[in-house]
This record gives C-alpha cells, structure tokens and sequence, in this order.
C-alpha cells in the first residue's frame, strides 16, 4: 500500500490538522499486555534513527509501523506491542522527534519525524527538562512515549514564546507549559 506523506505542516489550517489526527488509526496498545516477552534488538538514537542489530532503519514506512506500536511503561521501559507479544526497545532519549511546529487559533502544533501531528494541550503537555542554559523541550504523543523537539523545532517555539509574551510560557489548547526547566 503506498504511502501519502501529509502536506506541508505551514500550509495546512487548524481544522485540517485535526482531520488528519482524527483519520490516524492507531492500535490500542495500551489495552494489550501479554506475557511473552524478548528482546528486539533495537533502539532509538538520540537523534530519533532506529536501529535494528546495529544497522540503522532506512526505510521510513517501517519506522512508521514501528511507532504505532510503541508503548512506555511507568518504569520508563519502552517496548513494540501486539496482541500476544511484546519485546523490548532501547530509546536512548526520547522515542519521537518534533521537527516542525505551527501556532494558529491557540494551539500549537507538531509534525513529528514519523509524519504524525501531535496537538499539544492538556493530553499531550509539553514539559522542559535539562537546565536553563541548555532546555530540553518534550511533548507527549501517545502511550507514556515523548518527542523531543529538535534545535529547529526549538527555535520556532522559543520565536513563538517571545511573541506571545515573557518568553517562559506557553499556551495551547487553554493549557500553559513553562520552558524553563524545574
């Protein structure tokens, strides 16, 4: 099956990008948990590159069906998901990277590295880590599992930060997230 790659994060309006989050069906990992457990032999890089013995993922469609799989335990042990198995996964930071973000009618939203658009708000909260010289931002996407912006990314919330105000704040979706870490 071919795959559309959604458009262009800047030209798309709010109500578009809530259609899009809409028609993405995920499967309900967090409804599964079987007993049968290994290891997959794969990690995630800082830098968002899945890795499978070694060799880096290259082909982005698996990296897709990957991620909708992906669930983070409370322990912060991520792993792949289905019915009737589920194996462990090394994420070295973050499993998901936001590399585009867009503000438009109070909310701000990302375009992860896995095509996906993740509204931030109450069910996905942004939340600043590391220290104030070198701020890590994170948002949640699904299933205990988070994206780290990258530099890019950063910037354009930073941009957006001090537009809107004194810099250490932001709102999306009626909730206010600080960018200064704790």
């Amino acid at each position: 099956m071919a795959y559309d790659v959604p458009p262009d994060l800047a030209g798309l309006s709010l109500a578009e990008i809530a259609e899009l989050v809409a028609a993405r069906k995920l499967p309900p990992v967090d409804q599964w948990n079987p007993e049968a457990t290994s290891d997959s032999r794969m990690r995630i890089a800082e830098g968002g590159t899945w890795y499978h013995d070694g060799s880096p993922i290259t082909r982005p469609g698996m990296v897709r069906a990957f991620a909708s799989l992906l669930r983070r335990d409370a322990d912060g042990s991520h792993w792949l998901v289905t019915p009737h198995y589920r194996q462990s996964i090394e994420v070295e930071d973050a499993a998901f990277m936001a590399v585009d973000m867009k503000a438009e009618g109070g909310a701000l939203t990302f375009r992860l590295n896995t095509d996906e658009f993740v509204v931030a708000g109450p069910d996905h909260p942004l939340r600043a880590a590391g220290d104030p010289d070198a701020p890590a931002i994170y948002l949640a996407v699904r299933h205990g599992s988070e994206a780290r912006l990258d530099r890019s990314t950063w910037l354009q919330l930073a941009e957006h930060a001090l537009a809107e105000g004194d810099g250490l704040e932001v709102t999306s979706q009626g909730a206010t997230f600080s960018l200064a870490p704790a």
